[in-house]
């Protein structure tokens, strides 16, 4: 692949760095776990709650379930975006968006060890700037595992169900340039698009893909998944760290 004139980025970050990066635990004290993770103008709340009831599908197998839920706050984007309860149904992007961050969460969770209970994940985008739901996903692992740790800590489980940290990225094609985690400037003139998911075991969970313009080769597919797997360690770091955070507060 052609690489052009390097792109100026904001936040003076070089090509495969990502945003400014924080996630605050501990957000929502009413919640059994909650993170507030913010990735350059991208804000997102998370907040995880414990249901010991199952889905009616469910009672009765001995087995746990974890779930999510996703919406935009009106004015989290430049211009007001409707309320989908005045509408009386969600969006298709909604229930896209919140069916991969239940996804995501579940392949890092032993349903069995959980017990017959549910955890609901609410991600509330607060600020949007693209990324929303690879922010979501990363921040709602950190509300997940505190929730979880409040179950073993509590006695109402005997080992958390944890059995690996999730997080997920952007990246992108821009004028011929790789780019990690887009802004919406970015991904907005993105010749291709990418969000991949993955495990700290470098086990993908998805990868969402796709050419906006000319199909990509499978040498820009590999490039942009080492780009990927650069940026995902930084946010595993950075759950760790919130995780340790929450521990000593």
């Amino acid at each position: 692949m052609t690489i052009s004139v390097p792109l100026s980025r904001l936040h003076d970050r070089a090509t495969d760095a990502l945003r400014p990066l924080t996630i605050e635990p501990n957000a929502l004290p009413n919640a059994e776990g909650s993170a507030l993770i913010k990735l350059g103008d991208t804000h997102v709340l998370c907040s995880a709650t414990v249901d010991d009831h199952v889905p009616r599908w469910m009672k009765g197998k001995g087995s746990g379930w974890v779930t999510a839920e996703y919406a935009m706050l009106p004015r989290s984007t430049s211009t007001r975006t409707r309320r989908e309860a005045v509408d009386g149904k969600q969006g298709g992007r909604t229930v896209e968006i919140q069916r991969l961050i239940g996804r995501a969460l579940r392949t890092v969770v032993d349903l069995g060890a959980l017990g017959e209970r549910q955890i609901i994940l609410d991600c509330d985008v607060i600020r949007a700037d693209a990324g929303t739901r690879c922010a979501a996903i990363t921040g709602a692992y950190v509300a997940l595992s505190l929730a979880c740790r409040g179950l073993v800590e509590s006695g109402r489980i005997r080992k958390s169900p944890i059995k690996a940290a999730v997080a997920a990225v952007s990246v992108g094609v821009v004028r011929g340039v790789p780019l990690l985690d887009l802004d919406y400037s970015e991904d907005a003139r993105a010749d291709v698009d990418m969000n991949v998911v993955m495990t700290d075991a470098s086990a993908f969970v998805e990868i969402q893909g796709t050419a906006e313009k000319e199909p990509f080769s499978p040498a820009t597919l590999d490039m942009l998944l080492v780009l990927a797997s650069t940026g995902l360690d930084h946010l595993f770091a950075a759950q760790r760290d919130a995780l340790a955070l929450a521990a000593t507060s």
